[in-house]
């Protein structure tokens, strides 16, 4: 069994979602099937930054997992591209009989059966501004597998995508939503503008509130405010 991967690195802390904070492994894998307007992850996405991923077996994942974390356990975040292409069931095998959790992050567009053994699956479908079309059974059919701790998080830049994600809330009630606002600066090698930044958190928390949509969570990308967009953090 082999994996295509971009980059494992860590520990750092999540930098989104619902797990913002936590220590974490982050396991990045290489492909994807959507190409998004704004994606801050191209060198794990675009197949002209295929000769600098690694084809490792899972075994190999596995131990540089273990080299980074001392051999401590913590979570090991799959995330991308789109970690659901890749058959991660056999390195959450490893990781769950040596006492690791596994978070993954995904937009929902592919199906696996070994979401059911993650502490934590994201579901996060791409809005209008990302330029891809959501397929809505193929979300679905990720939910027949969801583990008991699934959540949805979606990217807002704009008035259209808050008004797609209220449409989102509303076809899937029973999942917890977090909110964030996006980051159209993806140059890893070009500060952040902080104020641009918070003003947008601003925004977003300043339009889901003065409508009364109390039920969303709003966080920053934290690592976008620690680190700017730098790799490997």
């Amino acid at each position: 069994m082999t994996l295509r991967i971009a980059e494992i690195f860590g520990p750092t802390v999540q930098g989104e979602g619902a797990l913002i904070g936590q220590p974490t492994v982050f396991v990045r894998t290489g492909g994807c099937d959507f190409r998004c307007s704004w994606c801050d992850s191209l060198h794990a996405v675009d197949s002209t930054f295929r000769q600098s991923w690694k084809t490792m077996s899972t075994r190999d994942v596995w131990t540089e997992i273990q080299r980074l974390s001392g051999g401590r356990p913590l979570t090991v975040s799959l995330s991308g591209g789109n970690p659901a292409i890749q058959d991660f069931g056999p390195l959450i095998g490893y990781g769950l009989d040596a006492g690791y959790a596994f978070a993954c992050e995904t937009q929902g567009s592919i199906a696996k059966p070994w979401f059911a053994d993650l502490a934590m699956l994201v579901l996060s479908p791409k809005p209008p501004s990302s330029g891809e079309a959501m397929d809505w059974a193929a979300f679905d059919a990720c939910l027949d597998f969801r583990p008991d701790n699934t959540v949805l998080k979606i990217v807002i830049f704009d008035d259209a995508d808050f008004q797609w994600a209220e449409g989102v809330a509303r076809r899937y009630p029973d999942l917890p939503l977090y909110l964030q606002p996006g980051n159209p600066e993806t140059d890893p090698d070009s500060p952040v503008d902080l104020n641009q930044a918070t003003g947008r958190l601003e925004w977003l928390i300043d339009k889901t509130l003065s409508i009364g949509w109390f039920t969303p969570r709003i966080l920053p990308q934290l690592h976008v405010l620690v680190w700017g967009n730098k790799r490997g953090v």
